[in-house]
């Protein structure tokens, strides 16, 4: 139980104390510094306590924000303060010292603690706390002293509706043109219903999965009105997906697992639907497997190259980059911003193509489009990528080069070559991962089926992977490593899966290629909570990108339904390893409080 303590005279006539405990704290009330100190040492051991004083004059979602917010160890309204379990020793000394501090002249508004709640905050500060002042806008969060600034506050809060800028708020600031104009307008109206009956983003997120999944069982059947109902489905799911977040915002509802749920849930949504797609395209006929699992290796390798950039420019300076100017000056332009948005087709955009393509065509024309869209899309991202990095001057930091290092998902055979490849890495690390990818594709596609070219292309791939991680990955383009690395390991399975005369061979390798690329997405969005990659013990379990590719290939000299069972077994291995590990973490308390609030792409 959360514990508000008001202190300072009472006001008459003030809610203060009904608003702190409509927002779930328990309330105490302090006439000064001393008796301040004895509640804060009475309240209960685990939970949130604030320090408010009793002038306060403001809107309740100004403390909402200033006082609830999970993600931070310590926030600060005028008037308010408030620290998580971790920050209250730091707290109870600030407010020890504040108590036995002689009240200069003999100063009431020292001795009656009034004012104290932001004295609080700046010692806080000065202890190193890192104390959390949100943006409050047009919000109202004051302390008046006297009865006409009082009564000036309190016509500032009535001014202003506190509502309608909660809702506003709840929408994403920066988001794709479908999204903010075909979705945004009445989810955010859908998340407040859910607030006020209890809903949690955590369900709402759920929901939105179970409606994708349902979606996908209806593409499946192969039929029109399947495939009309899975395209109103998924975009009702994608409905349900905008209102998990702008719920969380809404109600400042942040939590561990829903920063698991929402990261992973949405590429789960997407390549189940590819799943029940393919599967309705063989019902009618028609193998699509191929492309099914091509849109899912394009986006995935996509999202490689968005995270591998934003995680090298983590720590850079700002970037005065002509291509920078260049973006700011459009960014000026209104129109060019939605057309840019849209360009690289984000998540809104591309669930509105798929749902409307699937009711109305077929499965081979909806994922035709698809990846043609995402090869424009990803030309787009990937140029404008490019050209700020090699005219960006800053020095890519240590941080930023281990997690390239992360991302890279080297394995064990990695490990054992790092140290007798060292002295021979003179070339760019992009380079050398390019190459060795390319070495493997083309081997891999020129050589009869069942030929042992694939496994002497991943014995050249390993040892040119290992020459690529060789050295820290500082360099300009190094970020490019860990999408190379993602594409020959997410290729070579497509081009040998396509291959095999056995049919089951594609969805096998279907499996696979998703339950890898989940082991990468929770690598991304590990390091992005800043706790790090996953274990090394699971990366060596799981046999790092090289070790895949070897097995694979090997596995490919075997018969047709061989390599069929390889694949399926291999998927299964690895989906139980990642995912065991995975859902260990997330809901360990461990993790970081955060709610991801979605790809832009």
């Amino acid at each position: 139980m959360s514990t508000a303590i008001v202190t300072g005279q009472p006001v008459p006539g003030s809610p203060i104390e009904g608003e702190l405990r409509t927002l779930g704290f328990d309330v105490r009330t302090a006439s000064d510094a001393a008796e301040a100190v004895a509640l804060l040492r009475d309240a209960p051991p685990a939970g949130r306590v604030a320090l408010v004083d009793a002038s306060f004059v403001g809107h309740p979602h100004a403390l909402r924000l200033g006082l609830t917010d999970p993600r931070f160890p310590a926030g600060a309204v005028p008037g308010a303060v408030t620290v998580q379990d971790p920050s209250r020793a730091a707290l109870v000394r600030a407010l020890e010292s504040e108590a036995a501090a002689p009240a200069p002249g003999g100063d009431t508004a020292l001795r009656t603690g009034t004012g104290l709640p932001d004295r609080l905050a700046g010692a806080l500060e000065t202890e190193g706390v890192a104390v959390h002042r949100p943006e409050l806008g047009d919000l109202v969060a004051r302390v008046p002293r006297a009865p006409q600034e009082r009564s000036e506050a309190r016509q500032a809060v009535a001014a202003v509706d506190d509502e309608a800028i909660r809702l506003r708020t709840a929408v994403k600031s920066r988001d794709g043109f479908f999204t903010t104009h075909c979705v945004s307008p009445y989810s955010r109206y859908l998340a407040r219903w859910c607030a006020r009956r209890g809903l949690t983003p955590n369900q709402v997120t759920t929901a939105s999965l179970l409606t994708a999944l349902i979606a996908a069982g209806c593409a499946a059947t192969g039929t029109r009105g399947g495939f009309v109902a899975a395209g109103l489905l998924l975009l009702f799911s994608f409905v349900l997906d905008c209102t998990d977040g702008q719920l969380a915002r809404y109600s400042l509802q942040y939590s561990t697992l829903g920063a698991w749920l929402d990261a992973t849930f949405d590429r789960a949504k997407e390549y189940a639907y590819y799943a029940g797609l393919a599967l309705g395209a063989a019902r009618g006929g028609d193998d699509v497997w191929a492309l099914a699992l091509g849109a899912m290796v394009l986006q995935t390798c996509r999202h490689v190259v968005d995270f591998s950039f934003n995680e090298a420019n983590h720590d850079a300076e700002a970037n005065t980059s002509p291509t920078a100017s260049l973006s700011g000056r459009l960014d000026s332009v209104g129109w060019t911003v939605w057309l840019r948005r849209m360009v690289v087709l984000p998540i809104g955009e591309r669930w509105a193509l798929i749902a409307v393509l699937t009711a109305v065509t077929t499965p081979r024309i909806t994922f035709v489009v698809l990846l043609a869209g995402c090869v424009l899309a990803a030309c787009y991202t990937t140029a404008g990528r490019l050209l700020r990095s090699l005219a960006r001057k800053a020095r890519r930091t240590d941080r930023a080069a281990r997690a390239l290092a992360d991302l890279a998902d080297s394995g064990p055979l990695t490990e054992a070559l790092v140290p007798r490849l060292r002295s021979l890495a003179r070339f760019p690390a992009p380079a050398v991962a390019a190459l060795g990818g390319a070495v493997l594709i083309a081997v891999t596609a020129l050589t009869p089926s069942g030929s042992a070219g694939p496994l002497l292309g991943a014995v050249g791939y390993v040892l040119c992977s290992a020459l690529a991680v060789s050295r820290p990955l500082t360099g300009a383009l190094d970020w490019l490593v860990p999408p190379f690395f993602r594409a020959a390991e997410y290729g070579v399975i497509l081009l040998l899966a396509s291959r095999t005369a056995d049919s089951g061979a594609l969805p096998a390798a279907f499996g696979l290629v998703a339950a890898v690329a989940y082991h990468h997405y929770d690598t991304v969005y590990r390091i992005r909570g800043g706790s790090g990659a996953p274990p090394r013990a699971l990366v060596r379990a799981t046999g790092g990108h090289e070790g895949r590719v070897l097995l694979v290939t090997a596995a490919s000299l075997l018969a047709p339904s061989g390599f069929t069972v390889a694949l399926t077994v291999l998927a299964v291995v690895v989906a139980l390893v990642v995912l065991v590990e995975s859902i260990r973490f997330w809901v360990s308390a461990g993790a970081p409080a955060v709610h991801d609030e979605g790809e832009p792409a």
